[in-house]
């Protein structure tokens, strides 16, 4: 079991509206991967998808704020720029999700 702090960038908006492109989180998530060989996409390790409570979210590792400033102000200022709800979380189970 891999428990840690996590910041969720979930699919609505603060009006609890169903955030469209309908593939945003994995547009998200694309634009911070990287190519390997044979151009394999690599996803960031601290950035992955996933759904939650029936609603597709962009799962941070908190302490990607530490590592990689840059980063993490890029993938929060998409949620705020987009009015999406961002939650944070001591306890999230990575192997439930």
């Amino acid at each position: 079991m891999s428990i840690s702090k996590k910041v969720i960038i979930r699919g609505l908006t603060l009006e609890g509206g169903k955030f469209r492109p309908s593939d945003w989180a994995e547009r998200l998530c694309g634009a911070v991967a990287s190519y390997g060989p044979g151009r394999r996409i690599i996803f960031h390790p601290s950035v992955r998808m996933a759904t939650l409570d029936g609603v597709k979210c962009v799962v941070i590792d908190a302490d990607l704020e530490q590592r990689d400033e840059m980063l993490f102000d890029f993938l929060v200022d998409f949620a705020k720029d987009n009015k999406l709800q961002i939650d944070h979380t001591d306890n999230f189970d990575s192997e439930q999700h």
